[in-house]
């Protein structure tokens, strides 16, 4: 069917992401790959994606995930080839789904030749391409900085005799962003890609990618106790977030825009209130800084009201909003709220203003399960254990079937999978009230009336555990209840037409307000004129 490449696209798309190591295994090696994905892209066409964002596919160590770049322009061989890359983005072009690619600009692995040059000497032609300095008066690290992964956040190069700042594991050196030349090496990295025909990139880390260049220290964290990771014992004033940041942004949106209809998401840290500044302000930045208010929320309806509310009034005028519920290093929304509940929060985030984004397995409402001591690979978990930081859970693969493989690999699964085989594409598809059925016709109802789209968001009271909202747009209105509750509450609804339960048990037919709302269901009605 195509692409246009209209500017805007992103605004009316349901975004998906996925990890192809763990989507679909093609030759049994146990890890997913290119040659799987091509074979699920009906399976994409199906649900009714518009997008996927893929995590990192470069040439890697793997040593946290592929974002350990060893090549920012290849394919690593667990994944494929170029020419596998190009298949699969023109199997999707033609599908009508566009390919976000992950970016990550903060660094690099340690075997990236960049890094391998500049730590031989001092004065080479990438020796000011990292972050280096000499070390504290008693020749300790430069300053007090802390890895996410515990430790300093300085390693020794014995060659140049400096320490290397890396904010992630000692084998991911910072690049330093005040480097003219590295910055537009990084441009031409984005343009390789871009000129392959990818629709845009998700930017990882963009919040850090400039470090204070007085190598301050940070203080201490006030509010840190004996449950506060050692990562997080300082509050990182000098190294997160600093001004100089937005201008990295604003370049990498510079290179973006040299291309029509191409979109740049970002991971983004920080307060709600924080978040519109990566929107930009005389210059523009991301189109879409990942909004995670609704993983962080109290799961009530007031707590929801207000989460909504703060996140509408932190955004600049004309900023378009969005709404992500899942990723490859967030714990599974589902277990927190529970497989009842998980159906309202599909229907809040296909009804609610923004751009949707979800991650593999949450549309089949996939929970995390704590993984055996001997099979953990996440450097989080390795490194700083025991405060539940491990994301290993969030990356088993996907089930397709109920079979031993999952129907994902024929060999050994890289990570066990650890859920239930009945939490598999095949069972939920042949189920017409199942979660993902549920999903299906929410992202088809959205396509179906504009308004859920574009249309104004009005929010209403919420009462008696029903968070409650109106969509508008010229003469459509469209109401949304969503029963926050594990027992029957009545909604003040007016006269219209429902055309969806989270139940999927009933028909499109009149109603008329008040509405007893079940327990744990939300409807959407299109209201009479």
């Amino acid at each position: 069917m195509g692409l246009d490449r209209g500017d805007g696209w992103w605004r009316r798309a349901v975004i998906y992401e996925l990890a192809v190591v763990s989507f679909q295994d093609s030759d049994g090696d146990g890890k997913g790959d290119l040659a799987g994905l091509l074979q699920r892209i009906d399976y994409l066409t199906w649900l009714g994606v518009d997008a996927v964002w893929l995590t990192p596919i470069y040439p890697s160590p793997m040593g946290d995930f592929g974002y350990d770049i060893a090549d920012f322009r290849a394919v690593d061989p667990t994944f494929g080839t170029l020419a596998d890359f190009d298949r699969v983005l023109h199997a999707l072009h033609d599908a009508g789904i566009r390919l976000i690619l992950d970016f990550v600009p903060n660094h690099t692995s340690s075997e990236h030749p960049w890094f391998v040059e500049s730590s031989l000497s001092r004065t080479g032609d990438k020796a000011d391409w990292y972050l280096w300095a000499d070390g504290a008066a008693n020749g300790g690290p430069p300053n007090n900085w802390l890895s996410r992964f515990g430790g300093t956040a300085w390693e020794w190069s014995e060659a140049r005799r400096q320490f290397y700042c890396h904010t992630f594991l000692t084998q991911q050196p910072d690049l330093n962003w005040r480097n003219p030349r590295l910055q537009e090496a990084l441009a031409d990295v984005m343009r390789f890609w871009l000129d392959r025909g990818v629709d845009g990139f998700r930017v990882d880390a963009s919040a850090v990618l400039i470090k204070d260049d007085l190598l301050r220290d940070n203080p201490p964290n006030p509010d840190a106790g004996k449950e506060t990771p050692p990562p997080q014992r300082f509050t990182p004033v000098f190294t997160d977030d600093r001004p100089e940041t937005m201008g990295c942004i604003e370049m990498l949106r510079e290179v973006l825009d040299e291309y029509d209809g191409r979109v740049l998401c970002g991971e983004v840290q920080g307060k709600t209130d924080r978040i519109g500044h990566f929107y930009g302000s005389d210059k523009p930045r991301l189109h879409l800084p990942l909004n995670f208010a609704l993983l962080d929320s109290q799961w009530d309806a007031l707590s929801l009201q207000a989460t909504i509310d703060a996140y509408f009034n932190a955004l600049p005028k004309g900023a378009w909003p969005d709404w992500v519920i899942g990723g490859h290093d967030k714990q599974r929304v589902a277990s927190r709220i529970g497989p009842a509940q998980a159906r309202v929060l599909a229907m809040l985030l296909l009804t609610v203003r923004g751009t949707p984004f979800l991650y593999m397995g949450d549309e089949l409402g996939k929970q995390r399960s704590p993984l055996p001591r001997e099979s953990v690979q996440d450097p989080f978990e390795k490194l700083v254990p025991g405060f539940g930081l491990g994301r290993d859970p969030e990356r088993t693969p996907m089930r397709w079937d109920g079979s031993e493989g999952g129907g994902f690999t024929a060999g050994k699964p890289w990570l066990p999978m650890q859920d239930h085989r009945s939490c598999n594409v095949e069972q939920q598809q042949r189920d017409e009230r199942s979660l993902l059925q549920l999903y299906r016709q929410l992202i088809e109802l959205r396509r179906k009336h504009p308004c859920l789209v574009d249309g104004d968001y009005q929010p209403r009271r919420a009462r008696n555990d029903v968070l409650c909202y109106r969509r508008c747009q010229g003469q459509t209105r469209m109401s949304v209840g969503l029963n926050i509750a594990n027992e029957p509450r009545q909604w003040a609804c007016g006269e219209g037409i429902r055309l969806i339960s989270t139940h999927l048990d009933r028909a499109v037919e009149q109603v008329e307000g008040p509405i007893l709302l079940r327990a744990n269901e939300g409807i959407v009605v299109i209201e009479a004129l």
